[in-house]
């Protein structure tokens, strides 16, 4: 889960290519306005969320947020799409899905306000954009299946979709169903740099931490020193209970080997032979770096995650309990 803070911090860019990453048709695109005069010098407009009573405590406040945030908002305005600020419609609804909505309230929460957006074509495509953009692109740190699932049950289950356009949304849906957290996490096999093989649900620890890394990618570098340099993490892997296993992905071997040495050799490095992950889609590899953390059960406590101080968070709660 990402940190609400992150959230609000990366808001001001997270748009920057809102007009590349849609499904929908050109004419349906949130950006684009009604070509006439008047818009040449279009007025923006903005979305003003509700206003909670000043009385609410901190709780009572997010509580209100949740039920209230959009009652401004009017959903059968399509002009108003066309001329508000992307950017600031963006922000608003990041704000709203990863700052406002817990995770016990996301698939309620985000299927009542896709349900409000269906009031009409062009604001259904419009929600699904920032949806996407928000919640599902590889390039957001804010991604979240959890808030992104309910999204998608709306377009599969939207009449003003045809079976055509719903299959995209199928597609993901699947791949957002896998590995969720509180589940058992999709098993595989795993191959070593001395070709001998192994299955993913053999590795004994009471955490493993799966790293779906490239070795020429910056990110995954960075990621790997913060690991490195993590001392719960070190303490734990000293003791035997907790476990790294960093799986490529990827098909050039050679350059896999050339990096062996950058990684501890108390961390399993391992390929995945034949593709079979990339394959039959046992881990959504859209976005490299990843990190999967289990359990001794293998069950996912935190899924698709980039941020190793959360990794540590999740591990000294469960320490402490």
């Amino acid at each position: 889960m990402r940190n609400s803070i992150v959230a609000i911090l990366f808001l001001a860019t997270i748009f920057c290519a809102t007009a590349c990453r849609q499904r929908v048709a050109k004419d349906n695109t949130p950006s684009e306005a009604p070509a006439t005069a008047q818009n040449e010098v279009t007025r923006i407009r903005k979305f003003i969320p509700a206003l909670p009573p000043s009385t609410l405590n901190p709780e009572e406040h997010r509580a209100y947020m949740v039920e209230h945030y959009w009652d401004k908002f009017d959903f059968s305005d399509t002009l108003f799409i066309a001329e508000v600020d992307t950017s600031h419609m963006a922000t608003a609804f990041a704000i709203y899905a990863t700052g406002y909505v817990p995770d016990s309230l996301a698939h309620s929460a985000m299927s009542r306000l896709m349900q409000k957006a269906s009031a009409s074509r062009k604001m259904f495509d419009y929600f699904m954009t920032l949806s996407e953009m928000v919640l599902h692109d590889p390039n957001s740190p804010l991604r979240d299946d959890e808030k992104y699932i309910p999204v998608l049950e709306a377009a599969i289950s939207s009449p003003l979709y045809d079976e055509y356009e719903r299959m995209p949304y199928e597609y993901d849906l699947k791949v957002a169903m896998q590995n969720r957290v509180g589940h058992k996490a999709n098993d595989f096999v795993y191959t070593l740099s001395s070709e001998r093989s192994a299955r993913m649900y053999n590795v004994k620890a009471e955490y493993l931490l799966i790293f779906i890394s490239n070795p020429g990618c910056p990110m995954c570098r960075d990621i790997r020193e913060q690991l490195m340099a993590s001392p719960l993490l070190n303490e734990l892997s000293e003791r035997g209970k907790f476990k790294v296993l960093v799986i490529y992905p990827d098909k050039d071997l050679e350059a896999w080997r050339e990096h062996l040495g950058d990684y501890p050799l108390s961390w399993i490095n391992a390929y995945d032979k034949g593709s079979v992950i990339t394959e039959q889609n046992l881990y959504d590899l859209k976005a490299i770096p990843a990190l999967y953390l289990l359990n001794k059960d293998k069950v996912v406590m935190a899924k698709d995650c980039t941020d190793v101080e959360y990794i540590e968070h999740l591990i000294s709660e469960a320490e402490v309990l």
